[in-house]
């Protein structure tokens, strides 16, 4: 297969920079009138399937989510008709894409991570940040850097697994490894708290020569849509990514139910994608499927934030307070809750305080603001019910913030909640919203309350231990080694970077495929193994069987 070994050389790929957006600079101005130009426009966004614009008329509206009432986009949901179509087009589109060589695939990515430098920049960070909720720092280190970095380092990456080819030949012959897409299509299904999870989760398996049917999230919509934009602009042939917005239960009864499904490429919450994979294993039970699909998924987390006695405390509190509170804690990785030990306790509490309430709150696209509105009613509803479960409950006692304002915007006050209990609600389940939920344990206690920490959730996605101690550093590290996929030392437990810390948790968050990694690329292909002898046989005896003399 012309894909399988690469003869050029990937360009070296490096983080992109991030921007300050300092008051004065051009990319301030510009960033400014993006935001304005999307408030003052209402885009239609049709599916497209095989690079035809489809609208079935099943129009739903993304709106600002610190502005509801202002409609940001309308987009079109696929219907059955259309989702059998797209399965079809990429069937059909299949063959022709993954013998194409590895070079020319690798470059409509590495061309797309340039018009999301240049041309597009500008309008995809605007429509993270009114679209979903993003203050200019977050939509900058999501919408640019991260998106830009997946798609320069996964070309290296691909690279890398095409040259592991059998270190050894006998005489007389040679082994080769080619790397084949998965036979059928790939299904992948975005959400919306990260554009760059919407550009690597269709692009990955993509790039690995698969056909891939994308649904983005509803919520997530306009910037998703800018993104496949720049994949048809940076030469994507029709067919190969197929753009599906509408209902997950639609798609997933569609997509998932058909004999040439080969492969899930998913982030979201753990119940959907449980409900996936119980629908795939009663699939294969009934032996529809042509083989075993690839199963890989990024789902919750309840991720922590403990401190030794030994650690430093500003440095702690201010890791927190961005760990929790950044983008509203709608990130899987976000700090939801933190083990203080008693000591310390009441310096901390009185900093954790005094530095919420100088949080600002408000639009997203006000460059003095630190947090903006989680991302629609639903999820306003969930965050509020956790909120006044504490107000009404003997074991928890609210020490900050705990205010919830649907009136223009979906806002909710960052909120801190302490404990007694710790296995109180807040501090077991996942919330997705900028609550943090803190236990007090006694100093003595270190140890037993690490593994407290392990045992207490059923997610194992990022956690964090602070502390000058060294032993207490690595006691940490070895009790926690299961309780986190992504395990930060004396640093929050977010912002994991492309190339630097590759991105996944096992237990309820998922299969820790690790996006950002040649790991997870690994998922999307096939492996044959090929030996070919050139020495032909002159008899089918062997030496042993020679008479003695």
């Amino acid at each position: 297969m012309a894909s399988a070994f690469s003869r050029a050389s990937i360009p070296k790929p490096y983080n992109e920079p991030m921007l300050n957006y300092e008051v004065g600079s051009v990319q301030r101005k510009l960033l400014k009138e993006a935001c304005a130009k999307l408030r003052n426009e209402t885009i239609e966004i049709p599916c497209i399937v095989g690079g035809e614009e489809i609208k079935t008329g099943d129009v739903q509206k993304q709106l600002i989510c610190s502005d509801n009432k202002k409609v940001l986009c309308t987009f079109h949901q696929a219907n059955a008709e259309v989702l059998q179509k797209a399965i079809d087009n990429s069937l059909a589109a299949k063959s022709k894409w993954e013998a194409l060589p590895f070079e020319d695939r690798a470059a409509i990515f590495l061309k797309t991570a340039d018009l999301l430098n240049t041309k597009y920049r500008y309008e995809i960070l605007a429509a993270t940040m009114l679209g979903q909720g993003k203050t200019v720092w977050q939509a900058e280190i999501d919408a640019a850097a991260e998106t830009i970095d997946f798609l320069r380092f996964n070309p290296k990456y691909a690279e890398e697994i095409y040259s592991q080819q059998p270190p050894a030949n006998t005489n007389g012959c040679w082994n080769r490894v080619e790397y084949r897409p998965l036979e059928g299509y790939v299904v992948a299904i975005s959400p919306f708290n990260f554009t760059a999870i919407g550009a690597n989760l269709p692009s990955s398996p993509a790039l690995m020569g698969n056909v891939v049917l994308w649904k983005p999230a509803s919520t997530a919509i306009l910037s998703n849509y800018i993104v496949f934009k720049a994949f048809r602009e940076a030469g994507l042939p029709d067919g190969v990514i197929q753009f599906l917005p509408g209902s997950g239960r639609l798609v997933g009864d569609i997509l998932i139910n058909n004999r040439n499904f080969a492969g899930l490429h998913f982030t979201g919450s753990t119940g959907v994608f449980n409900g996936i994979y119980q629908k795939t294993a009663a699939n294969l039970s009934a032996g529809l499927y042509r083989g075993y699909p690839r199963i890989v998924g990024e789902t919750g987390g309840k991720d922590f934030h403990f401190l030794h006695n030994s650690g430093e405390v500003d440095h702690f509190v201010f890791n927190t307070l961005r760990a929790s509170f950044e983008y509203q804690g709608q990130k899987c990785s976000a700090c939801s809750r933190a083990y203080i030990p008693a000591s310390l306790w009441p310096t901390i509490k009185e900093k954790l305080v005094s530095n919420v309430k100088e949080m600002k709150q408000g639009q997203s696209d006000d460059f003095s603001v630190f947090v903006s509105a989680v991302i629609d009613k639903n999820s306003f509803n969930n965050i509020k019910s956790y909120i006044d479960h504490a107000k009404a409950s003997a074991d928890a006692e609210i020490i900050v913030g705990g205010g919830c304002d649907d009136s223009v915007g979906w806002f909710v006050e960052p909120t801190i909640i302490v404990a007694k209990d710790p296995h109180y609600k807040s501090m077991e389940e996942e919330i997705f919203g900028p609550v943090l939920t803190i236990y007090v344990y006694e100093d003595s206690k270190f140890e037993e309350t690490l593994r407290l920490c392990d045992t207490t959730s059923p997610y194992a996605l990022t956690g964090s231990i602070f502390a000058k101690c060294r032993y207490a550093v690595q006691t940490a590290n070895q009790i926690l080694k299961s309780a986190a996929g992504n395990f930060y030392i004396n640093d929050k437990c977010t912002g994991a970077v492309v190339g630097q810390q590759p991105f996944g948790g096992a237990r309820a968050s998922g299969t820790n495929d690790k996006a950002g990694a040649s790991l997870n690329l690994l998922r999307w292909v096939s492996a044959r193994t090929i030996k070919e002898n050139f020495v032909p046989l002159t008899t089918w005896k062997y030496p042993y069987m020679a008479p003695e003399n």
